[in-house]
């Protein structure tokens, strides 16, 4: 499983050399870039991120104001010329710092070293839960006056649009007065995947890919390209008969 991550600094230059780092870097996923905390905000309210490679200096709002401001920050790996806010971003509990001019070597490191804590958070989570806690197959939605039982198993794919999202199920559809993030959050990445930004569906559902389009039954949905990598690679990888 990749690490979603999102690139931010207020130089282009230095943006596009990171992002080549990220793209040479097979358990890394590119999500996003931006110059200021600000877009960065804007782009985890949209969707999950693993981790943020985060400059300091930026106009607006500097990258320590922006952990201090939030509350549960994604893992935050530090990008600055400046080795004075090192104590300081670690006492903000950040992962690691690199200083500029960043060597590949030294970036491969400092990702390697999110990739294995992630691995370690994430199995101590799953330890900790009951089984029917992290594991659940079914949740409720309102649907109108009435409350709507969904067995996850049945979930085709979801729809978002706008303030709403519809459900489409093996039984029905079902439309509620929800954003699309709300329900992402709460679904087992490994059972789902995000294929647009207005999509996502159960990866064990796909009956076939071509192009940028996926096929469900007779739904056809559409892949966009800041996806169709990461959707290639969770459904296809290893699935995929080869001759030998």
């Amino acid at each position: 499983m990749k690490l979603t991550c999102v690139l931010v600094d207020d130089e282009p230059l230095a943006r596009e050399g990171l992002a080549n780092y990220v793209r040479d870097i097979d358990f890394l996923h590119l999500t996003g870039t931006c110059e200021n905390p600000l877009d960065l905000l804007r782009i985890l309210d949209q969707q999950p991120v693993d981790l943020v490679f985060l400059d300091i200096q930026m106009p607006k709002m500097s990258g320590i104001d922006f952990l201090k401001m939030v509350q549960k920050p994604p893992l935050v790996i530090l990008t600055t010329a400046y080795p004075s806010f090192a104590l300081e971003g670690f006492q903000l509990n950040v992962l690691d710092y690199l200083l500029k001019p960043i060597t590949f070597d030294r970036f491969f490191k400092s990702a390697s070293k999110a990739r294995d804590y992630h691995r370690l958070v994430t199995k101590a989570t799953s330890a900790s839960q009951p089984k029917e806690e992290s594991e659940a197959d079914y949740f409720f939605i309102k649907c109108g006056n009435k409350y709507e039982k969904i067995v996850v198993n049945d979930i085709l794919f979801i729809e978002g649009l706008q303030n709403y999202v519809t459900i489409y199920t093996q039984k029905a559809r079902y439309v509620t007065m929800l954003y699309l993030k709300n329900i992402e959050q709460d679904l087992n990445h490994k059972l789902f995947i995000r294929v647009h930004k207005s999509y996502i569906v159960a990866i064990n559902k796909i009956d076939g890919i071509e192009g940028n389009e996926l096929s469900i039954q007779t739904h056809r949905i559409p892949i966009s390209r800041n996806y169709r990598e990461q959707v290639l690679n969770d459904v296809l990888t290893d699935k995929v008969l080869k001759k030998k």
